[in-house]
């Protein structure tokens, strides 16, 4: 099994650009006050780059539009995800992704390291999408978010999120019945009674409720 650094960490509550939109213009002058206050940006995702660990990272189309309806282009995009995150040796040990989004749980030493190579897979990506609709300068890809992982409770947990995904979603009843997902490596390697073990003692609840 893979051995893990776990660090304590309360992540800050704040409202997603979708959410920003629908607020009054006192509530969004508000918001931007206290991300000024704790030195964030004032329109992106705050992201720790000096942490260490485990991370959940979640990164959504623009306006979660669906790019990616193609078992052949979420294959592409993982295989990009994977150049680009191999290349600065980011181990995985959980992927799904989906048609307007995915997530990863990598191990990131420190988190910064990530941030380049996630820029250039999307802005690849983004190049190549739009080409093929042959449209110059569209926003393809939001900026990514990320979880630091605090325990294995909640690494297990994170992961059981990631596999159930696309049910949560409405795209599958069952995990493994999605292809591009991380579920297929464990059923394989480490069989389905451990899934399902796993699923057991680290339910998702109402895990993700609010993003995602």
């Amino acid at each position: 099994m893979m051995r893990h650094q776990w660090r304590d960490y309360q992540p800050t509550v704040l409202p997603t650009m979708y959410e920003y939109r629908k607020l009054t213009a006192e509530q969004k002058e508000e918001v931007l006050r206290q991300r000024r206050l704790n030195g964030y940006p004032l329109h992106s995702p705050p992201h720790l780059y000096a942490a260490e660990g485990w991370f959940l990272i979640t990164a959504a189309t623009y306006e979660h539009k669906h790019y990616f309806t193609a078992e052949e282009d979420r294959a592409w995009l993982l295989e990009e995800l994977f150049k680009e995150l191999g290349a600065v040796n980011v181990p995985f040990a959980g992927w799904v992704i989906l048609p307007n989004h995915y997530h990863l749980l990598v191990q990131c030493s420190p988190l910064a390291i990530v941030s380049e190579p996630l820029r250039r897979a999307h802005a690849r990506t983004a190049r190549e999408l739009n080409r093929r609709d042959s449209v110059e300068g569209r926003q393809v890809w939001y900026r990514f978010s990320d979880r630091l992982i605090r325990d294995e409770r909640h690494y297990y947990t994170t992961l059981n999120y990631i596999h159930y995904n696309p049910i949560k979603h409405g795209y599958v009843k069952k995990a493994l019945d999605w292809n591009c997902s991380s579920a297929h490596w464990y059923a394989e390697h480490l069989g389905l009674e451990w899934l399902r073990d796993v699923w057991r003692t680290h339910p998702v609840r109402d895990y993700g409720k609010g993003w995602d």
